[in-house]
């Protein structure tokens, strides 16, 4: 069976890489795209590296325009994917890369984000532990997915298996992103400018505002946290266009051993395709994800400041949105997970 696949906001970053992937995927379609201010133009002049999909034209981003396709992709701005929920109920499968659909708690999006609070839907990080299993288990045969935030994800992903396992204290995490700008989104804004950020490093959301921080505190309670999860998040903008490095650490609980603690993520990720543990005293870098669906991890237990430091790499158009979302695509099919989707990145 092919399925039918329209993608709207596909003048964008993240609707881009939804294209850039699902133009390899043999089990899909692409027959619309959508745009809101780029309506009626071809897409090759917004995306002009999808060479294969050049014969497409960006079409108003209404209701009426994405109905009647099995899937649909929504990579809006947060805020904008609710009002598609009703009109496109009819739809096998929605898929939103925006942040609409991932809260649980109408008073964290309330606070975090602001405006009308919509009903959570299954999330889309195959990998997470949940309640002892993996959030893959919940994906399949999902008819309503939310992509996640891509720091969001690293982060929860880096610290779910010792959280699980007890082997950390979620009383004092402090994690710190190197991030890059094009998961802010393709509108332009000063302080994204080539000549504001290069050659330099920027922090921004400092100080417990990043919207992201209720996303992670949902993701460890659902990993098995029940004590007090306190977050020092602090994301730094740095001179490239694609990658996060973040590095998150937790006080070690008490009486857990260097085996115990190595071998909760171990244990969380051994069979996993896309989420790999580099052997000890390894440390991902960003180049070496760039283009791929892989999150690398490196793992350090540092006994002087009883601490357990967790460093992970993901490309954020990729792992981090359209690779994540298309994976979850996927297992909700009943398609090989991996199709489409590479552990390989592109270097230099």
């Amino acid at each position: 069976m092919t399925y039918s696949v329209a993608v709207s906001g596909a003048s964008g970053y993240a609707g881009g890489e939804i294209l850039r992937i699902l133009a390899a995927h043999p089990d899909v379609e692409i027959r619309t795209v959508t745009a809101h201010s780029n309506a009626g133009q071809p897409l090759i002049a917004h995306q002009p590296h999808l060479r294969s999909l050049a014969h497409l034209t960006l079409e108003p981003s209404t209701p009426d325009v994405l109905a009647g396709h099995d899937i649909v992709f929504l990579a809006l701005p947060h805020g904008q994917s609710g009002q598609y929920t009703e009109a496109l109920a009819d739809t096998p499968l929605v898929i939103d890369a925006g942040a609409d659909h991932r809260l649980d708690s109408a008073e964290q999006w309330a606070r975090f984000y602001g405006g009308e609070f919509h009903d959570p839907w299954t999330y889309g990080v195959p990998e997470l532990l949940v309640g002892g299993t993996k959030q893959r288990s919940r994906l399949v045969g999902a008819n309503r997915i939310a992509a996640p935030g891509c720091n969001a994800s690293t982060v929860s992903l880096s610290l779910a298996p010792g959280v699980a396992a007890g082997v950390i204290d979620t009383s004092d995490i402090v994690s710190v992103l190197a991030v890059g700008p094009s998961g802010a989104g393709k509108s332009l804004k000063t302080n994204l400018l080539a000549s504001e950020i290069l050659g330099s490093a920027n922090p921004y959301a400092v100080g417990g505002t990043h919207r992201h921080i209720p996303e992670i505190r949902q993701a460890l309670v659902g990993a098995g946290a029940t004590g007090q999860i306190r977050i020092s998040f602090t994301p730094v903008l740095v001179p490239m266009a694609r990658g996060i490095l973040a590095t998150s650490s937790a006080p070690i609980a008490e009486g857990a051993t260097d085996a115990e603690i190595r071998g909760a993520w171990e244990s969380a990720y051994a069979d996993e395709t896309f989420v790999q543990l580099l052997p000890a005293g390894e440390f991902p870098r960003t180049a070496d994800v760039v283009g791929a669906n892989t999150a690398m991890i490196g793992l350090a237990i540092d006994r002087d400041a009883n601490r357990v430091v967790v460093v992970a790499a993901v490309d954020n158009l990729v792992k981090g949105t359209a690779g994540a979302a298309i994976q979850s695509m996927n297992i909700a099919l009943g398609l090989a997970e991996g199709t489409a989707l590479s552990v390989n990145g592109v270097a230099p």
